[in-house]
């Protein structure tokens, strides 16, 4: 069955979709007339609020949940999995979908608020399934959208994540894989089950409030925590300063010529550095995903412009700034300490062996990074997936899907963590097709909206 997955997985993450997503990225960036050159005012946006607007939480409270929702193991174990398996070229690939994606983000969340729908009790709703079909009478896509979305939340945003916090945590606890219990006349380990089921217990006080009770727990948690991690990072890269030319020149030489063994890593390809970069982006900052939008759709705005320009700002902080300070860390890390083995060492196993070289702090910044990011994205994607639920089954569905989410806490530990990526990675594609298709068939109004917006500013 691994091998199944792993093998579909190469088959739907080939040239082909590295061309649609990466030529999306491309022409919402000339649509737009590079919305990227406008992030200062769209930073400014973010920090301030419009008066007299509908919507649910504030435009702050917006980004945060879908910040919570990126800001996960995608920017640290990720990272690690991209360089394991495409060399320090991928990180690279990976800066560099940031960039563009800026654009994608952007025209995504401006049609998800757009063509937002109001309940009949007050809350507003939005993202690709309502545009797919309200605006582009595509109802079979729109469906096909909402039930991957639905899938994610349990794959991308629930079992990879909790897995991932239950592998850094097995790791750090003293003897964590040899502990065990009996249940049912089966041996189950103690470690990865007292981890989601503590997980599951925290998350139920939150997600259980709605799309108020999590963006207010987003709200305060993602600053705190992307700030202390920045500043480990920081700390770590300081104390590897006299590799970092080196670090720097490896991986944009990765990146664009084929590499030989250097620092502890062997030879990659390009193509490699280039699939699994894009691959790592995508699963980071979930650009062209639709999955954001859907959160920014209930923000309080009456410019779908100004609310999609915050948006974007998302995928500034998560893969532009994060993944690659991270990245830095992880390189220079394989490059300064000989003791890493790369060959022999799995993408959050190589992220582990790199932040550990650091004497006292390494261990410390990654365990904390790790349960705070995951625990973050956990919430972020329970509102993604009960909003889709909603969609597909009507809001009585809501309560069941809350509850199947909290169980595949407590079971998604004990599934190896191999199989969860390569699943991730599928429903990252799957979702991610009828999402671009509505941003390419908008994508004139996209332009307009803007155009219209800035000239009025000017």
């Amino acid at each position: 069955m691994a091998d199944l997955i792993g093998t579909l997985n190469s088959i739907i993450w080939g040239l082909p979709m590295l061309v649609i997503l990466t030529g999306t990225h491309l022409v919402m960036t000339v649509k737009t007339g590079l919305i990227q050159r406008h992030l200062p005012l769209a930073i400014k946006f973010s920090v301030t609020k419009e008066k007299g607007c509908e919507g649910d939480v504030s435009p702050f409270q917006a980004l945060t949940t879908a910040l919570a929702s990126t800001i996960g193991t995608g920017n640290i174990i990720g990272l690690g999995t991209a360089v394991a398996l495409g060399g320090a070229g991928a990180v690279f690939w990976c800066w560099f979908t940031g960039i563009l994606g800026i654009a994608t983000k952007y025209a995504e969340s401006l049609i998800a608020v757009k063509f937002r729908v109001k309940t009949d009790d007050g809350r507003t709703l939005g993202g690709a399934m309502y545009v797919l079909e309200n605006q582009l009478h595509k109802k079979g896509l729109a469906n096909f959208f909402a039930v991957c979305t639905v899938l994610s939340a349990f794959g991308v945003g629930c079992g990879v994540q909790i897995n991932s916090i239950s592998e850094i945590v097995t790791n750090t606890v003293k003897n964590g894989r040899s502990l065990h219990f009996s249940l049912f006349s089966f041996t189950v380990p103690t470690v990865p089950v007292l981890v989601g089921t503590i997980c599951a217990f925290a998350v139920c006080l939150v997600i259980f409030g709605g799309v108020k009770s999590i963006s207010s727990v987003c709200e305060k948690l993602v600053p705190l925590m992307a700030g202390l991690y920045v500043l480990g990072c920081i700390i770590i890269l300081v104390l590897n300063h006299d590799v970092l030319s080196d670090t720097v020149l490896l991986i944009v030489k990765s990146a664009f010529t084929p590499t030989a063994a250097a620092g502890g890593l062997v030879g990659y390809t390009v193509s490699s550095a280039i699939r699994f970069g894009i691959s790592r982006g995508l699963f980071s900052n979930e650009s062209g995903m639709g999955s954001a939008p859907i959160v920014a759709a209930a923000a309080q705005t009456k410019s779908p412009v100004r609310q999609a320009l915050v948006s974007s700002t998302g995928t500034f902080w998560d893969t532009v700034v994060l993944c690659l300070i991270s990245g830095l860390v992880i390189v220079s890390s394989i490059v300064k300490y000989d003791c890493i083995d790369v060959n022999n060492l799995s993408g959050g196993e190589l992220t582990a062996a790199a932040f550990a070289q650091i004497p006292c702090i390494g261990t410390p910044i990654l365990v904390f990074g790790m349960i705070t990011f995951a625990f973050s994205t956990i919430l972020g994607w329970s509102y993604y997936g009960e909003s889709c639920a909603e969609y597909l089954f009507g809001k009585n569905f809501i309560q069941l899907f809350r509850v199947v989410y909290v169980l595949v806490l407590v079971i998604a530990p004990l599934i190896t963590a191999d199989v969860m990526w390569e699943l991730a990675d599928i429903l990252n594609a799957l979702m991610a097709l009828p999402n671009l298709t509505a941003l390419w068939l908008m994508r004139n109004t996209v332009a307009e909206e803007t155009r219209m917006f800035f000239s009025k500013k000017e």
